[in-house]
Formats: C-alpha cells, structure tokens, sequence
C-alpha cells in the first residue's frame, strides 16, 4: 500500500515523494535537511555546523570490556570516535590513531579519560607500515597488552565518470582504506593472545556498490573479504574477525566530500530516510569485541544500514 501511495504522490506533484524519517531509538536524532556545508580533507568533526552524536547517553556500561586494551585508528572522530567512548565505558583502555585533526583526536582523547579509562592519541599515517608498528608498540607500553583492534581509518573521495579518477587519488583509497588494514593487523598480531578481536569497518557500498564511490566501494568489498579470510586464518589462535558494514552515517568523511547542497540531503535515500549518528553505530563494535557478547561470532559483516536496503 505504501509503494502504491508513493506512486501516487509522485504522479501528483511530479517529483519524487519525500520519505519521512524513521526515529526508533530512545531519542530523536538529526534528520535532513542537513546544514549546506563543505568541509576542507581531511574533515574536522569541530568544523561541522550540525556536530555527531556520540555519546549515546542512555548506554549504560556492564563491564564488557573490563581490563583490556584496544586500538581504534580514525579514532578521532565520527565511527571512531563513538566507538572509543563506548569501549572506555565498558572498561578498555583505548589508543586513538588519526592522521593529523589534533584538536578533533584531543577531544576523543578527553572523552575516554572522561569514562575512567586510559587513553593516548597517537598521530600517523596507516597507509605507512613503521608507523602501524610505531603505534603498535606505543599501545602496548602505555597499557600493557593488546585485546582490540578496529580497523576504521578511511579515505573517500566521489567522482563522476571512470575517466575522473586519477592514480593519485586511487593509490590513496587502496592504501589507505585496504593496505592500511593488512598493515595494522600485521603489526598487531603478535601482541593479540587467545579471546582477542579485530573488528573491520566495512560499508553497504561493499555490498551494494556506489556508482560514484568506484574505488572506495571495491576496497570496501575488499575489506569484507579480508575480514572472512582473516577469520579463517586466525581461527586456530583464537583470535576473532569480524566487520562491521555500516549505511550512511553523519561524520565528517562526507561534508569533506560532496558539495554543499549534497551534504544536505545526505542520508535521505535511506530505509530510514536519513543518516545514522555515530551512537547508533558504535554499540555493534561493542557486540563484536567483547567475548561476553560474541565469542562464538567470527568472520561476519554486520549490517548496520537501518534496513534491508532493498
């Protein structure tokens, strides 16, 4: 019946009817029309008009995580940043990894102090191996050990044609967004023992492509795979992977992309009819990182798209 009345709205007006929202949680979330507003790369999370929830003040901690240590890289804001929150509440000491936005990794920074747990803002590059290991190494003398590592860092650019992508901007997404995924893992395994984790951040474009997003949706299906081969491999040393694939989330990593007058209809094509808050994302990372919730759970992507998507 809905198909039907939208069909009909459409007919009338002769434009697309507008989806309403969907609000399901235990507050109401932002929703389009988003501020019209581009942001400069790599993004600032500070920068934005209209800034991401993630808080998720209603997330009680249980202890989840109690004791361990986890690295999050694009920890400095968006999914990162929401997910490094979440892990110190429920009890892990966490290393947030950026590329350069100090004053957005400052902030994530306070936030897990904030929770009662440890935290070190470690700045670098993924795409560069040393400096995964760098990292790495400065995790595990800050804290001890190493039980978590989300692999989240990401670089996406859209282009129109095929023609439009050059080397330059394909060698950035492949290194950044796949190598600096092997380039992490690599450095973190011989700290990780039996019950550790590695969670991926995958996308519904790895799933689903994006006609603009050519390069960034085939390292995203890259990412999906990696993940159920690494969960393969790693098996027998009772290590877990898994991914998390999310739909679109309000973050800096779009304002710092599409136009102005694009950012603000972001989202709205949706199940839900707009972009997810990163509160809503980061529980799942919780899920699959903690063998309270998921020790029998490896080599699965995660959906978290707020619907079927077709």
């Amino acid at each position: 019946m809905q198909d039907r009345a939208d069909k009909i709205a459409k007919k009338s007006t002769g434009k697309k009817a507008t989806k309403k929202a969907v609000q399901t949680g235990t507050r109401r979330q932002p929703q389009n029309p988003l501020p019209r507003q581009h942001l400069q790369k790599p993004g600032n999370e500070h920068a934005l008009e209209v800034q991401p929830r993630f808080l998720a003040p209603d997330y009680i901690g249980s202890g989840k995580l109690e004791g361990m240590a986890a690295i999050v890289t694009g920890g400095d804001s968006g999914i990162g940043r929401a997910v490094a929150v979440l892990f110190a509440r429920e009890g892990a000491d966490v290393a947030v990894l950026y590329l350069d936005e100090h004053e957005d990794a400052e902030t994530t920074r306070r936030h897990v102090l904030d929770e009662g747990r440890r935290c070190v803002a470690i700045a670098g590059d993924v795409k560069d191996p040393k400096f995964c290991e760098k990292a790495v190494r400065e995790t595990v003398r800050a804290f001890g050990r190493l039980d978590v590592l989300v692999n989240n860092a990401a670089f996406q650019q859209h282009v129109e044609k095929l023609e439009d992508l050059s080397e330059q901007h394909l060698q950035e997404t492949l290194q950044t967004n796949i190598g600096g995924y092997f380039h992490m893992a690599r450095a973190a395994l011989p700290h990780l023992g039996n019950g550790a984790s590695i969670i991926n951040t995958g996308s519904e474009t790895g799933i689903f492509g994006s006609k603009h997003l050519l390069d960034y949706s085939a390292t995203k299906g890259a990412i999906h795979a990696f993940t159920k081969a690494l969960a393969s491999n790693l098996l027998e040393r009772g290590i877990r992977v898994n991914a998390v694939a999310p739909g679109p989330v309000w973050t800096p990593l779009n304002p710092a992309d599409k136009p102005a007058k694009d950012v603000a209809k972001f989202g709205q094509d949706s199940d839900m009819g707009r972009p997810a808050q990163p509160e809503e994302i980061s529980p799942a990372y919780v899920f699959l990182a903690s063998p309270v919730t998921a020790s029998y759970i490896s080599g699965i992507v995660l959906p978290v798209m707020g619907g079927p998507r077709g």
